[in-house]
């Protein structure tokens, strides 16, 4: 397999350095950084970037998740490995993500549950976080980026 063309974001560099900085701000936002990263990769699955799907359990890794966990994201539902703030954050990536499978993507249910575990500023990470790893998913997804070739 072969790119369709460098990464986009690395061809403008004034886009790279929004993208890093608004990922770096995530990560202050109060949200477990292994959290995020179950998210990014949840996002990941769904969109089919097989660079993320790639790098995301690299850097999980290195923050130290278990086998167990990483393995299961795709299965969170009926997994046992994940805490209910864990659940509600990747509940709400799945909805952010699939925005136009349902009347109402994000529903007042879910919404409160993710309230429920997180602070406003908290809430206000994953929704950047989620929007930011979709913005990568596409931009690698449409370019065909090749998996392998970035390891975090």
């Amino acid at each position: 397999m072969q790119a369709r063309m460098k990464n986009p974001a690395m061809l403008i560099p004034d886009a790279m350095k929004a993208l890093q900085a608004l990922g770096a701000s995530v990560e202050k936002g109060g949200v477990p950084y292994r959290t995020l990263e179950l998210v990014h990769l949840r996002a990941s699955q769904i969109n089919g970037c097989s660079v993320c799907v790639d790098g995301h359990p690299r850097l999980l890794k290195k923050a130290g998740e278990t086998d167990e966990r990483i393995l299961a994201v795709a299965a969170w539902r009926d997994a046992p490995y994940f805490n209910d703030a864990e659940r509600a954050a990747l509940a709400l990536a799945e909805a952010l993500t699939r925005l136009s499978d349902r009347a109402d993507p994000v529903p007042d249910e879910l919404w409160k549950e993710a309230a429920r575990h997180y602070d406003e500023p908290a809430l206000a990470a994953l929704v950047l976080a989620i929007a930011n790893i979709n913005v990568w998913n596409r931009l690698n997804v449409a370019t065909r980026q090749v998996a392998g070739e970035w390891k975090p």
